[in-house]
Formats: structure tokens, sequence, C-alpha cells
């Protein structure tokens, strides 16, 4: 048997997630959010808009 490897694409759980301030559906981390993880707020423009 072999190793299961909790990293491998598409397995998202280990992803830190928030709740989004509109919405309140949960979303997960971004790689294009990397920079300001901390500055997010909206899981769309669509609910940044509203």
């Amino acid at each position: 048997m072999g190793i299961k490897n909790t990293s491998s694409k598409g397995n998202k759980s280990y992803l830190p997630s928030k709740t989004c301030a509109t919405c309140g559906r949960d979303f997960t981390w971004r790689k294009k959010w990397e920079k300001n993880w901390e500055a997010v707020k909206y899981c769309s423009a669509a609910c940044r808009k509203k």
C-alpha cells in the first residue's frame, strides 16, 4: 500500500477559507489572492458590487 497524498490536485480541503461579507457563502483561497488574502472579503465581483 502507498502513502496517501493529501495535497493532490483537486483536493482543496487543506486550503484556508472565509465567509463572504455579502452572501454568507464560504469560499476558499485562490492563487490570485495570495498577496492580499487578509483583505479579501467577497467571494466574487458580483458580491463586491452589491
